[in-house]
Order: C-alpha cells, then sequence, then structure tokens
C-alpha cells in the first residue's frame, strides 16, 4: 500500500510516499480502507518536532529518538471497513465508519482496535466531513464539557476560525452560551456564520486590554498563557489550554497562583461515544463541518505546509481512496 511516511523531524519536506507493509488486522481489529484524512496541527507539530523547550527531552523519548517511533502520522480518517477480527462483532466488510487513533491514518490502510474511537458514519454525511470531526470537534466538545460550559455563559474563543475554534464556536453557541470570538479581520464573517455573536480582530486590537472578562476563556493556538489572560477571566471563571505552555504548569499546581480561576490543560480523550455524537450533530446540521482545503495523498507535504502556515480555517483533508 502508499503511505507517507517521515523519518527525520523537519520541515514539510521530510514526508515521502512510499510503499509501505498493509497491515494485518489481529483478533480484536478492525482493518479500513481510508477514503478521507486530515493533517492537523498535531501531524505538523510531531513532524517538525514543534515542542516547548521545557518538554522536549520527555517529547523526545516519547515521539522516538534520533528518529519517529511512529513513521505514518494521521490521527482522524474515514472509510470503509475491508476486514475484521475473529472476535469482532460489532463491525463487518463494508460499513462506513469514521474514528481516531494516534497515527497511522496518512496511508492506504489502517488497522485499528475496536477499543479504539471508531463509530459508524451518519449515512448522510460525507466522507470528507466525517473525517474533519475527530480531532477539532472532539477536542472543542471534550473542553468545553470540562469547563461545564451552561447557557447565558459568555465564552471567548481564541484563534476561532482554525480546526479547535470553529468547532468550538459552534459547540459553544449549541450548549447555549454567548460567543467572543478572537481572530484575523479576514475570517470575521466566516466565524460570524458558524455562530459567534461578537468577533474581535486581534491585528487591530489588544484582547488583553478589553476592559471586560468572561465565564470561560477557550485558547485553541497557543497565543497566549493563563497569566496574561487573567484580566479576561471572571472571578470563578474557568481557562481552557488547548496547547498548555509551560507558564501554565505551576498556577496549575499551585492553587493560590490561579486567584479564584481553574485552568485546563488536560488531553482531550477521544471515545466512540463523543464521536457518535458529533457525527449526529453533523449529520443533524446542528454543527457543519469546516473543511479549509483537499489534497491528494501524492500531494500532503502541500497540505503539511497549509497547516503550517496558520492560515487554515477549519481542517485541512487529504483525499487517499
Amino acid at each position: 500500500m502508499q503511505a507517507a511516511v517521515y523519518e527525520s523531524y523537519g520541515s514539510p519536506d521530510v514526508v515521502q510516499i512510499r510503499d509501505w507493509p498493509k497491515p494485518v488486522p489481529g483478533a480484536d481489529e478492525i482493518l479500513i480502507k481510508i477514503h478521507q484524512t486530515s493533517v492537523t496541527s498535531g501531524d505538523a507539530r510531531m513532524r517538525s518536532f514543534d515542542i516547548p523547550a521545557l518538554f522536549r527531552i520527555p517529547g523526545r523519548f516519547m515521539l522516538g529518538w534520533p528518529r519517529p517511533k511512529k513513521p505514518v502520522l494521521g490521527y482522524e480518517y474515514a472509510g470503509i471497513v475491508e476486514a475484521v477480527g475473529g472476535n469482532v462483532t460489532s463491525f463487518k466488510p463494508g460499513d462506513a465508519v469514521f474514528g481516531a487513533h494516534v497515527g497511522g491514518a496518512h496511508a492506504e490502510y489502517i488497522a485499528v482496535p475496536t477499543t479504539s474511537a471508531i463509530v459508524h458514519k451518519p449515512e448522510s454525511l460525507s466522507f470528507d466531513d466525517a473525517a474533519a470531526l475527530p480531532f477539532g470537534a472532539n477536542t472543542a466538545l471534550c473542553f468545553l464539557r470540562k469547563a461545564g460550559v451552561k447557557p447565558g455563559q459568555h465564552v471567548l474563543i481564541i484563534g476561532a476560525s482554525g480546526a479547535v475554534g470553529s468547532y468550538a464556536v459552534q459547540l459553544a453557541r449549541h450548549m447555549g452560551a454567548e460567543v467572543t470570538a478572537v481572530c484575523s479581520g479576514a475570517n470575521r464573517d466566516f466565524v460570524h456564520a458558524l455562530g459567534a455573536t461578537d468577533v474581535i480582530d486581534y491585528t487591530t486590537t489588544d484582547i488583553r486590554r478589553l476592559g471586560h472578562t468572561f465565564d470561560v476563556v477557550f485558547e485553541t493556538v497557543g497565543s497566549m498563557n493563563f497569566r496574561e489572560a487573567l484580566p479576561l477571566i471572571a472571578p470563578g471563571g474557568t481557562f481552557i489550554a488547548a496547547v498548555l505552555a509551560p507558564a501554565d504548569i505551576w498556577p496549575m499546581l499551585f492553587s493560590p497562583a490561579r486567584k479564584g480561576r481553574r485552568i485546563i490543560g488536560e488531553e482531550a480523550k477521544d471515545s466512540a461515544a463523543n464521536l457518535r455524537e458529533l457525527g449526529d450533530l453533523a449529520a443533524s446540521g446542528a454543527i457543519r463541518p469546516v473543511i479549509d482545503s483537499r489534497y491528494a495523498l501524492a500531494d500532503i507535504r502541500a497540505a503539511h505546509a497549509r497547516v503550517d502556515s496558520k492560515r487554515k480555517r477549519g481542517v485541512v483533508i487529504v483525499n487517499v481512496s
């Protein structure tokens, strides 16, 4: 089979299309022929080893030294079940599915365990749209739930036009919150259409000096740490760090430094239950998958470069099949 492989860290040029062994499903695994996958910000960070200095040594052990442990990236996918292991009863060949698995989706086939986040695709949802849900939408859903977002609350979403931010705007509105979005002026109309009540152009306004506070501040892109965001967080409010900064570790560990606020910075766990809910929301039109651009697997380096540009709106899809 064909796969996008990276055997060293660096620019998008380190990614090469190669012949790669087709996986064989184990007794409790499902073999999926991938139709669509994506290049996420996580894929780009792993490829380039873009990790804060404090985390670089443990990061090397986790990702691989001196070269990547998992040379095929790819987290989210949508496709067709080709074969199942002997113990699998919940899926059968021919089922349309989508899901999340750490590594391996930038290829024509992937084998995943039944315990991973994999669900049947709603019939009305395209493969493109299904593949655009597991990373950004699941991350937004997990963090907003941990923050306990309720109707009537005021939520500030920083990086509102990205893969996580575009879903955070929609899901916060779905939960009944009033949403203020932060993005560039070029994305103002786009983010308004997603459901933001107010949009702030970070290129012309210093959001640290807005003069009012929010119940939840959701930092989706790592541009601001807790201390910098503190003037924006209402007493008893919550700061969500989708990209945890080293400066956030101290207030997470030392409660007086939080000044009566809360920080959420742990990993957003994927689950089949979350993906099933998100698939139903997308199929019903309650949220809409946001796709920035589409690339063929052969052009996946261009997809990585698009993510590196930090100018994408939503998800960068890669058509595999």
